[in-house]
């Protein structure tokens, strides 16, 4: 049997993505192993998901590092010491340098809560009620320098409908990111798709 992919899940916040990525590794043939949950904020509720759960869980103080490097540097070193292959940013609030995702480059994803490249940063659902848009959904993607902008693994769209908030709207999405994410993940960590030097690349299985 190939050996499981040793994941981390960065997150700044509730966790429910990585709660939904956790229950999918439990499946003896999915290939990611959830090894090691961190943040950014030590009072993230999701540590606390994550221990129950019996993963590893820790937290960067952003607060107490002079500037970024310094921070992305002890990130790193929890990193090494848990000897990660893969991340998962799962509601993960900071912006990484060039650098970092550099070193990470074709190994660390993200889940986007809208059909990119529509509506890239925050507040994805108000833009697009306010756009008028027909149909809307999430996107799991490599992440590159540029926000929300690496090559995309999967997508999964919902329909809009009449009457609809932010809030409903926001609701429905996120039933389909606890679906996408697991599955683009086990298509990452089997290997079925990388990232090469120019776009990504998908593979027989």
């Amino acid at each position: 049997m190939t050996t499981r992919k040793r994941t981390a899940i960065l997150i700044s916040g509730r966790g429910t993505n990585m709660a939904a990525l956790i229950a999918a590794a439990r499946a003896p043939d999915f290939p990611a192993e959830i090894v090691l949950a961190l943040s950014n904020k030590p009072d993230a509720p999701g540590l606390s998901l994550a221990k129950s759960a019996g993963i590893a869980a820790a937290a960067i103080d952003q607060k107490i590092y002079a500037g970024r490097d310094e921070f992305e540097r002890s990130m790193q070193a929890m990193l090494d010491i848990h000897r990660i292959e893969l991340i998962c940013l799962a509601g993960f609030m900071r912006i990484m340098s060039a650098p970092f995702v550099g070193r990470w480059r074709g190994r660390i994803i993200n889940i986007h809560p809208s059909l990119l490249p529509a509506f890239r940063g925050l507040d994805t659902h108000r833009r697009a009620l306010e756009a008028g848009a027909k149909v809307h959904g999430c996107t799991v993607h490599f992440v590159e320098p540029e926000l929300d902008a690496g090559p995309i693994i999967a997508q999964s769209a919902v329909s809009i409908l009449a009457g609809d908030t932010a809030e409903s709207l926001a609701a429905r999405v996120l039933e389909k990111e606890h679906q996408l994410y697991a599955q683009a993940l086990a298509l990452v960590a089997s290997g079925r798709v990388r990232l090469e030097d120019g776009p990504t690349r998908i593979t027989a299985a």
